[in-house]
């Protein structure tokens, strides 16, 4: 095996499912990352992300505090150009 960085591949959420499939059915992690050449960290995380949400999005899987920070950041930044908006109307108000 070379030292070479191996390009990024993109996997279908059908592949993820039959390959976690094929882990449930009794298949060794080791036959199946020797199989499929995946790496031991992917395949342990597409079966984490199966058994606590069922989806392979990433979102799916966020923890509570992460869906709220990603909430908190969304309304900030709403709320920082509701500012922005209000002040150029200030400024708008304030030359008539």
């Amino acid at each position: 095996m070379s030292n070479s960085k191996r390009d990024r591949r993109i996997f279908t959420e059908e592949f993820k499912s039959q390959i976690v499939q094929l882990y449930l059915n009794g298949k060794s992690k080791a036959d199946i990352r020797k199989e499929y050449d995946l790496y031991s960290s992917t395949l342990d995380k597409w079966i984490k992300q199966h058994q606590d949400s069922g989806s392979f999005k990433t979102k799916d899987n966020l923890s509570d505090e992460q869906k709220e920070l990603n909430e908190l950041r969304k309304r900030l930044k709403q709320l920082e150009m509701e500012n922005d908006i209000l002040k150029q109307a200030a400024l708008i108000m304030g030359r008539k």
